[in-house]
């Protein structure tokens, strides 16, 4: 028996008619007890009841600082349009907006340092923005083991505030990144092969959870949300605090080295030699890129690198001495007064990256560096393009203190195997582009990948840090680490708040 076009059309409205009834009128919806309304209706109600407990502390469209706090991102892709900014001044305040934000329904999002260049992460358009700008307290424990640290600080306030007491700690490259984005995610530092990545060096976190309650993460209690930070992002709570491993590191040797394009490959070869003999007696790491202006078809390979102590030049970066260079600076600092200089400004680019992961191999490295030229040539209409070619690099080593220390991390990474992201960081001018270039870069890495795959070279490894946003990081961890996670968010935000009501960056699916 088959139904007639006027029996179907009879059966759809019916259909329709029901579904008027049972749904809301005011298009919202309701899940497990939370109620999300509509983005203009929650975040009235929220902005609305922020604003009469905590006044200024409270930015809307017509405040005076509104336009250079929702600008206030280094991705100029960022900037979006808020209904209103609340600036939370210690963790009570923060439980206090996110018990507001759950009674309204209404969407929000958590800006840290505002470097995550994944738009939507860090602020949201109609909704609210949970700026954590005033959480700034740093604080170096009695006997120097540790450093407390608010998640409104940047890494160079961190480095500041160990400066005087001869320490260090496995934070941000550059001096800008906010603290909170990069533990949460992961974390690459220069001396990673020694120390682990930044997540492997807290010791607990402060969280303010779903229901506004507030606990504390560590190795003894609430171990399993401790496990789950560390590289499992913003899907279960707000960290207003993070306690840090300190390291007796007062001083530390570098070197930056920049190089003309015929030596490219040579310069692929030294970072793959790198990686392959970068064990962990000395902790030694490095920023390797290489930029390509389209216009005048000048490449420059270039080397900042970083080694614990002060044999200079550093050893661990032999290989790149080896090739002659444009320039060498070879210096001894203090952590502070080489981070200090490493500025990343904001609004410069719109800043898109995409990257895959590699087993160390010079050749196939080559091959996909003098393919990415000929696609940047592909683009080179694109107003203020901007591309550089970046190899980060993890020793094997640097996954064994994950492996070590009893606690782990979410990656789940085996030591058995050195690997290198190879990432496109592309920058242009106008927004008109955004689709071409994520395009672009997407077509590219996903056939390299596949080349690599083919060739048995290929990890699925995502580092959210060097991820585009159209990239699923959770797909290269271990299935059973997914799925832990996910049981772990269920118990600790069982009315989904860090999933349904702050949906943006990196989250776990339902």
């Amino acid at each position: 028996m088959s139904f007639s076009k006027l029996s179907l059309t009879s059966l759809i409205a019916s259909t329709l008619a029901v579904c008027a009834q049972t749904c809301a009128a005011t298009n919202s919806t309701t899940s497990n007890a939370i109620t999300i309304a509509n983005l203009a209706t929650g975040a009235d109600c929220a902005c609305t009841k922020l604003t009469a407990t905590f006044g200024d502390l409270c930015l809307t469209a017509d405040s005076t600082n509104y336009t250079a706090e929702v600008t206030e991102y280094w991705d100029i892709r960022s900037d979006l349009l808020p209904k209103c900014v609340f600036f939370p001044a210690d963790a009570d305040q923060v439980a206090t907006a996110v018990s507001t934000f759950t009674s309204c329904g209404a969407q929000f999002a958590i800006r840290g340092g505002g470097h995550m260049n994944y738009p939507g992460s860090n602020n949201i358009d109609g909704g609210v923005l949970l700026a954590l700008n005033h959480l700034t307290d740093t604080v170096v424990a009695s006997d120097n083991s540790s450093i407390a640290v608010g998640p409104g600080t940047r890494w160079v306030d961190v480095y500041e505030a160990l400066a005087p007491y001869g320490l260090y700690c496995i934070g941000g490259r550059l001096k800008t990144i906010g603290v909170p984005g990069l533990e949460l995610i992961g974390g690459f530092h220069y001396l990673i092969n020694k120390y682990g990545f930044a997540m492997d060096n807290v010791l607990s976190y402060d969280v303010v959870l779903g229901n506004g309650t507030q606990v504390v993460a560590d190795a003894t209690s609430n171990t399993d949300l401790f496990w789950a930070l560390k590289g499992g992002a913003s899907n279960f709570g707000i960290v207003t605090k993070f306690v840090i491993k300190a390291l007796p590191i007062p001083l530390i040797s570098s070197t930056i080295q920049a190089f003309n394009e015929s030596y490219a490959e040579d310069f692929i070869a030294a970072t793959v030699e790198m990686t392959q003999n970068n064990d962990a007696e000395i902790g030694a790491g490095s920023v390797v890129s290489i930029q390509y202006n389209a216009t005048t078809k000048v490449v420059t390979p270039s080397l900042l690198g970083v080694q614990e102590g002060t044999e200079s030049p550093p050893s661990r970066f032999a290989a790149y001495s080896k090739i002659p260079s444009l320039r060498t600076i070879n210096n001894v600092s203090t952590p502070r007064e080489w981070h200090s200089t490493l500025e990343t400004p904001n609004q410069m680019f719109r800043v898109q990256f995409a990257h895959k992961t590699i087993v160390p191999d010079t050749d196939q490295l080559v091959k996909i560096y003098k393919a990415w030229k000929d696609a940047v040539d592909m683009v080179s209409d694109v107003e203020g393009l901007y591309p550089t070619f970046v190899l980060n690099i993890m020793s094997k080593s640097t996954m064994t203190v994950a492996k070590e220390n009893g606690i782990g991390n979410t990656w789940g990474l085996d030591d058995d195997q050195d690997l290198i992201i190879w990432q496109l960081s592309t920058g242009w001018a106008n927004a008109q582009d955004d689709l071409r270039m994520t395009n672009w870069a997407r077509g590219f890495i996903d056939y390299w990948h596949s080349e690599n795959q083919a060739a048995g070279l290929a990890s699925e490894f995502i580092y959210m840090g060097d991820a585009g946003e159209f990239q699923e990081p959770f797909l290269g961890f271990p299935l059973e680490n997914v799925q832990r996670m996910r049981q772990i968010r269920e118990d600790v935000d069982p009315l989904g708040v860090f999933s349904r009501l702050n949906w943006g960056g990196f989250k776990l699916g339902n």
